[in-house]
């Protein structure tokens, strides 16, 4: 018996029961990029950690910088209340997109989280925008 069998795997039912809940929660950083590239984009990107100073220097393309701790019920206001949220932080080394997740689903708001954050987005190679950027909305 192998480590990996050493523990049985759950039924189809279980295993799927699972990946779905973990699928409602979570996306990644292909799964967003694709979206932004085809227009269906159907969510608002949001940049939860850092300064605005750093936010400026590099960002994802379309994100909108909102910092976990300045998230209330009036700010979130801006939105309407079934605006799905993806967040993401520094990368796999960082909760600030947890704390985000947290605290927009406590103030009744739809969220996933972006898995990688700008560690992984870097990994994928796909590119960042800074605040000087022509075009970019986000800052």
């Amino acid at each position: 018996m192998s480590l990996v069998t050493e523990y049985p795997a759950a039924s189809s039912k279980v295993a799927a029961e699972h990946f779905l809940r973990r699928l409602s929660v979570e996306t990644d950083c292909a799964d967003v990029a694709h979206s932004q590239a085809s227009g269906e984009a159907d969510f608002v990107l949001l940049h939860v950690v850092g300064s605005s100073e750093t936010f400026a220097c590099r960002h994802l393309p379309g994100a909108v910088h909102l910092p976990h701790h300045e998230m209330t019920e009036d700010r979130m206001a801006e939105w309407p209340k079934e605006t799905l949220f993806v967040v993401y932080c520094a990368g796999p080394h960082c909760n600030g997109a947890d704390q985000a997740a947290l605290k927009l689903a406590r103030l009744g708001r739809p969220v996933k989280i972006m898995i990688g954050g700008i560690t992984g987005w870097q990994d994928e190679g796909f590119d960042f925008v800074s605040s000087t950027d022509a075009g970019d909305e986000a800052a």
